[in-house]
């Protein structure tokens, strides 16, 4: 493995920095570990699922790293962000668990847009974009009696270092700042900020404003979409809106559907 000063343009993270930032009375974090090298934070989280909520983890290159549908995802050491969080709403219905990925979209958008200056629209359910481009992804997994939350986020990833060419980084949008510190730091206060209104709304996210929040920053509404489904199933459709659980409106020619799960494609802008 290289030393973390081998890329001057890719300076270390800074642990205690960030612990001093993060962990304060009241709050709800309460550990943060960063790794100069691990498979997965997912993976090493959920092996410590029997502990509170409120740890983060963070890598500084990932080996193993993945996606939805194990989809594998990968970066040059300290071009990205990749942090994974514990979190336990035991008080809120599994049912509207569902709004995690999607509340940790609103938050890393917001974040990004206040720190680097770059507007990301959010694709449902798991996708921050810029323009038609992936930016970040988000991982919430089951694991124990609570969900490990991750976030991979493309920082100074240049054009030719893109795992896919759909794929773009702040630095390729034009950021105002790749430094990741302060990037990393918004995103967990950010995240902070709406699960715990989102939990105290018991996971109400018209009450908590997350529906309002996450509508407004979604690109995938008004979108003619197709949504590829486990054993082979496709449905295809306008995306009208997300419902109380999370879970986006398609409506095909059966009449509206919810879609909990499932792989979108933007098809194309919709006037129906």
């Amino acid at each position: 493995m290289d030393s973390p000063f081998t890329d001057l343009d890719r300076p270390p993270l800074n642990e205690a920095a960030l612990r001093r930032a993060l962990l304060v009375p009241g709050g709800l974090w309460r550990e943060v570990d960063v790794l100069p090298e691990t498979g997965s934070t997912n993976v090493d989280l959920a092996r410590r699922a029997d502990e509170a909520e409120g740890l983060i983890l963070v890598a500084e290159s990932q080996v193993a790293g993945k996606g939805r549908l194990d989809r594998r995802w990968s970066a040059p050491p300290r071009s990205g962000i990749a942090v994974s969080v514990t979190l336990a709403p035991n008080e809120v219905p599994v049912a509207r668990w569902g709004w995690l990925p999607l509340l940790a979209g609103v938050a890393a958008a917001a974040a990004v847009s206040r720190v680097a200056g770059v507007q990301a629209r959010l694709k449902w359910p798991n996708d921050l974009l810029v323009g038609e481009r992936k930016l970040a992804g988000i991982l919430a997994e089951r694991a124990g009696a609570g969900v490990v939350l991750g976030i991979g986020l493309n920082v100074s990833l240049r054009e030719e270092e893109l795992p896919v060419p759909t794929a773009t980084s702040l630095l390729l949008a034009g950021a105002e700042s790749i430094d990741r510190d302060p990037i990393l730091r918004a995103i967990l206060r950010e995240l902070e900020d709406w699960y715990t209104r989102w939990r105290l709304a018991g996971g109400d996210a018209r009450t908590s404003d997350l529906l309002a929040a996450y509508t407004g920053a979604c690109a995938t509404i008004g979108r003619r979409v197709r949504v590829e489904l486990p054993a082979d199933r496709t449905l295809e459709g306008p995306a009208t809106g997300i419902d109380d659980d999370g879970r986006l409106l398609v409506t095909t020619t059966d009449g509206p559907t919810a879609v909990g799960a499932g792989d979108v494609v933007h098809v194309r802008p919709t006037t129906d």
